[in-house]
């Protein structure tokens, strides 16, 4: 196991990084955003979830609980 320890952040080490970000920003293409369209139930075919999964999902309260 290694002990390799970080070496101290400098107290410019967030200000240059944000400088760094600031001159990558041109340089940064943002793509066209493509809507996606609804698809029919009907069309979705072949994916299967495991039933242990499934429960998982379901327990959680973002996704059905």
């Amino acid at each position: 196991m290694s002990n390799n320890i970080a070496p101290p952040e400098s107290e410019s080490g967030l200000a240059e990084l944000r400088g760094d970000c600031a001159r990558m920003a041109p340089h940064w293409v943002v793509p066209t955003k493509i809507a996606a369209t609804p698809v029919e139930p009907s069309r979705i075919h072949g994916v299967t979830v495991p039933p242990a999964s499934a429960r998982l999902i379901d327990s959680m309260s973002e996704y059905g609980d």
